[in-house]
């Protein structure tokens, strides 16, 4: 047998309420990132030596596997077998030796093209924020602006993992991969046809924002590829779009914003993003001319990858949110590494909306939870590690107790590093450019 662990202690009331569901499956594949062992074993428990081992490896079973867990999802596949064991803190899916056709053919072909990362070695993530969500064939518009050019021609090596709208904050988050020498291009083609279709001047919506395209951040993914790289291309593309889209403005952030690397939340509480009615007339950018309507300002930026996780709280009182958002920020004494949050009235109750700085790992820090290693990857050999999901929940759950109100759940938007890689290598080596549509019934 073949057996997957999948690191996610929030998964276990999902398990034990839905095992005949096929939930279960697109809960595994969203989780799969978190993997701590996949192995020619019929057990029930990794060895510790097992789990030195996959440690010590990062991220090569997710590169290795992801088409496996994709087919998995699929109505062709017949191999799941079992899922759920409760009383682990791991979910487990099983494989069962007489694995379908399609099976065999992934694991043989994985395990020799995926595992040698040739696709990834250059890939970077931009995670577009622009603010609209409410017209969804908009942002597709928006989202394929991306991939191909003006001709219809596919932009080759470039692809679209997922898009995520949320409707409360009429805000939409666009994960294009490509190669860092060629997603420039995709970037600002995506960005020019957001500024044709959005007007800031029309804009509601409860996630603070300043820009028709509000945020450009790009991440670096692959071995071969720095942040300074990453920063090189952030501070092209603000040249760009204020070239290419006359009126636009921009702000730098991160490695980026050179040589003072000011954070994003830094950057934003400058030039007033969190006000709610920021006057336009007071900012003075960083790239293109004083910003205004239908344009806005947009921030760009990079950095080491940052995963987003919205806890939502079960009440409507946002001094209750406010008061959490507090005690969980990196800034706070006793606060999450690396973890910048918000409180946001969403869907009748409170979401507590954190932005997830991966920062730098380092054996004698305190990087575990509950004797579990937090997420690991690394950055042009430079290890880094981001707080989980999974305590980020326990401790807003933990903090909201107190208050007498309980957690409604956690969502992820998009990926984490690792799965991003993934899943970015698995969609550009099988040219599936639009691959949000393949994920949809997974991702918002």
């Amino acid at each position: 047998m073949q057996i997957a662990y999948v690191e996610n202690n929030n998964s276990q009331k999902l398990l034990k309420n839905n095992k005949n569901n096929s939930a279960i499956k697109r809960l595994i594949i969203s989780t799969i990132v978190q993997t701590t062992l996949l192995a020619q074993r019929n057990i029930s428990r990794p060895t510790e030596e097992e789990k030195a081992t996959v440690s010590s490896q990062e991220g090569t079973i997710l590169h290795v596997f992801s088409p496996l867990w994709l087919h998995v999802l699929s109505s062709t596949c017949v191999c799941v077998s079992g899922l759920g064991v409760p009383k682990l803190k791991r979910s487990v899916a099983v494989f069962t030796q007489n694995q379908c056709a399609q099976c065999r053919k992934i694991i043989e072909s994985s395990g020799r093209n995926m595992a040698s990362g040739s696709v990834g070695r250059r890939l970077v993530a931009c995670l577009l924020n622009v603010s609209e969500a409410r017209r969804k064939d908009l942002v597709e518009t928006v989202a394929k602006a991306a991939l191909y050019d003006e001709e219809g021609v596919t932009r080759e090596g470039t692809a679209v993992l997922n898009i995520f709208n949320d409707q409360d904050y009429n805000r939409s988050v666009i994960t294009i991969v490509a190669s860092v020498d060629s997603i420039g291009e995709a970037v600002l083609s995506a960005c020019e046809k957001a500024c044709a279709l959005i007007d800031m001047a029309a804009h509601k919506g409860v996630h603070p924002c300043m820009g028709a395209v509000d945020l450009i951040p790009i991440y670096p993914l692959g071995e071969e590829v720095g942040v300074e790289d990453c920063a090189q291309e952030a501070r092209a593309v603000a040249r760009g779009l204020t070239e290419r889209v006359p009126g636009t403005s921009a702000f730098l952030f991160g490695w980026a914003d050179s040589p003072r690397q000011r954070g994003l939340a830094q950057r934003r509480k400058e030039m007033g993003w969190f006000k709610e009615t920021p006057d336009l007339r007071t900012i003075r950018p960083d790239v293109g001319p004083p910003p205004r309507n239908p344009f806005g300002l947009t921030g760009v930026g990079a950095s080491p990858y940052v995963t987003n996780c919205n806890v939502t709280i079960d009440t409507r009182d946002m001094a209750v949110g406010r008061s959490i958002a507090a005690a969980l920020r990196e800034s706070t004494p006793g606060g999450l590494p690396g973890v910048q949050v918000l409180a946001l009235p969403h869907d009748g109750a409170v979401e507590i909306a954190c932005n997830v700085e991966s920062v730098r790992w380092s054996p004698a820090g305190p990087k575990t939870t509950a004797g579990e290693p937090w997420p690991r990857f690394s950055v042009a050999g430079q290890p880094y590690c981001h707080v989980p999901a999974s305590l980020i929940t326990a401790r807003v759950a933990e903090l909201a107790g107190r208050e007498g109100v309980g957690v409604k759940g956690t969502a992820l938007v998009g990926f984490t590093p690792r799965e991003c890689r993934g899943l970015a290598e698995f969609a550009l080596s099988r040219r599936i450019a639009e691959f949000w549509k393949e994920r949809a019934a997974i991702r918002m």
